[in-house]
């Protein structure tokens, strides 16, 4: 099973977009699962269900972070380079997606109100729309990592 099928199984199973993209990455980026799923369990739903920058690419850039970034301030070149990738990655997805990267912008509801998580439930939107994004971003961050 590839890491993009296993992201969308764990999304299916009833973890949040990050969660699902970053976890089947994670072993080979030196996290076990389930700090990886801890990690990035405040990341879904746009950054803490705000609408914001989709949780499924925020699972991505973590691990492209894992992947790329160095723990020294003074590696500036893997600085840069992690900068860039996750660059390529936004457009990457936005590309994939009518140009947006944002949660609110995907679902065509703002799901930081009330009214708006209660519609895109009620239209079943996470269960229609996120499965693909999940699927975008894995997809995405495997070919890139």
């Amino acid at each position: 099973m590839s890491n993009s099928d296993l992201a969308v199984a764990c999304f299916e199973e009833g973890f949040n977009c990050s969660q699902s993209v970053l976890s089947p990455f994670a072993p080979t980026l030196g996290l076990d699962r389930e700090t990886a799923l801890r990690v990035a369990a405040p990341f879904g739903g746009g950054m803490g269900r705000t609408g914001e920058t989709c949780g499924a690419a925020s699972g991505a850039l973590i691990a492209i972070g894992l992947r790329y970034a160095q723990p020294s301030a003074d590696d500036k070149d893997a600085k840069e380079k992690t900068y860039e990738l996750a660059a390529e990655f936004l457009n990457r997805f936005a590309g994939r997606n009518d140009g947006c990267v944002k949660c609110r912008e995907l679902l065509g509801r703002d799901i930081g109100t009330p009214e708006g998580l209660q519609a895109a439930r009620e239209r079943g939107l996470f269960e229609t729309l996120c499965p693909k994004f999940v699927r975008d971003a894995a997809e995405i961050v495997e070919q890139m990592i």
